[in-house]
């Protein structure tokens, strides 16, 4: 049995309590959280066994085989150092760390040691994505031309997901003061991801656009400061030279949570479309090219990332995404920001 340490109790630890409940080898078997109260009141909630208001009394407790860390994204790094220098295994939230030189840290410091480590990158969980990718490996559409990703949210225009007008959850992610690098900071790693992930290839260069859009008198509401960006544009070449069209904002009117991801080669094309839950392939191949005629397929299940992080505690064969994929992207995430601020495009080392 994998006894799990579920690090934070905020809004996803939920998810994962229900994820690795499905798995009969893992068991979390303690949590913690800093607020006074918090971890007892979710240990009782979830029937886990131990709670602490420590990650040091988590540690010198030590029962435990490896940690969930659903903390905050700005707490990863020293959490994540402290559970490996305990020794255990790590399934961290993304992103791994605000920039590339934080997380290529927290890499070199998990491949030291020896551990399993994976980065909950949600959106490999699509059965559509992973089809999609084998497809292009196996030369299914001939070689890759042109590459569009689009991570569409709407919460700045919707209500959809509560108030973000009074709301803390919400109204932080607007503002740098407090921690917010934006929606490409939120969601760039999930889009970049979707985009290299599914064309099965590297970003060499990339050219970005950042807008922070007026949305209230003097840009701020109380202590917040509304000055994250709400939308980044992006072209981007691939390795092999694919050119890629990238997209993320949170100003698409009509759209809840909706990521899509369109691959043109030269012998056909294949789009995928998800919204974290549901996941839709669509195929042009074939006799369809001409027409341009489009059919659904119907790709495989796919393992979740927490059966994927299991089956990696039990053979001890790192998974995927792995910390060194999450530091790759947070590269690029930090090459669109020196993109926006230069006007440049930016080679990826």
């Amino acid at each position: 049995m994998n006894r799990l340490l579920l690090l934070g109790t905020g809004g996803i630890a939920g998810t994962h309590v229900e994820d690795f409940a499905k798995i009969p080898e893992c068991e979390i078997v303690a949590c913690v959280d800093l607020l006074p109260g918090k971890a007892e009141a979710f240990a009782a909630r979830h029937k886990i066994a131990q709670h602490f208001e420590s990650l040091e009394a988590a540690i010198a407790w030590d029962g435990f085989d490896a940690a969930i860390n659903a903390t905050p994204d700005g707490a990863h790094k020293a959490t994540t150092l402290a559970i490996l220098a305990a020794g255990k295994h790590v399934f961290c939230e993304k992103p791994l760390a605000p920039n590339h030189a934080d997380a290529l840290a927290m890499t070199e410091a998990a491949e030291a040691a020896g551990v399993v480590n994976m980065v909950n990158l949600t959106y490999r969980n699509s059965p559509a994505l992973q089809q999609a990718r084998a497809m292009v490996q196996a030369g299914e559409i001939g070689e890759l031309r042109h590459v569009e990703a689009a991570y569409r949210q709407s919460w700045l225009v919707s209500k959809a997901w509560g108030d973000w007008r009074t709301m803390d959850q919400w109204l932080w992610r607007l503002s740098t003061g407090h921690g917010s690098t934006g929606v490409l900071g939120d969601v760039g790693i999930h889009i970049l991801d979707l985009a290299s992930f599914g064309a099965a290839d590297d970003f060499a260069s990339l050219q970005a656009e950042l807008v922070t859009f007026p949305k209230a008198d003097g840009e701020r509401i109380g202590d917040y400061v509304l000055d994250a960006n709400d939308s980044v544009a992006m072209t981007a070449r691939f390795r092999k030279g694919a050119l890629a069209t990238i997209v993320a904002t949170r100003y698409a009117t009509g759209h809840t949570n909706d990521l899509s991801l369109t691959l043109h080669g030269t012998l056909g094309a294949l789009r995928v479309e998800t919204d974290g839950q549901a996941s839709r392939l669509t195929a042009s191949l074939g006799a369809d090219v001409e027409p341009a005629r489009w059919r659904e397929l119907a790709p495989p299940p796919v393992p979740r990332n927490a059966r994927r992080f299991a089956d990696a505690l039990t053979s001890g064969v790192n998974g995927d995404p792995t910390f060194r994929r999450a530091a790759d992207m947070q590269r690029l995430i930090d090459a669109a920001f020196e993109s926006a601020a230069s006007g440049c495009r930016i080679a990826i080392d």
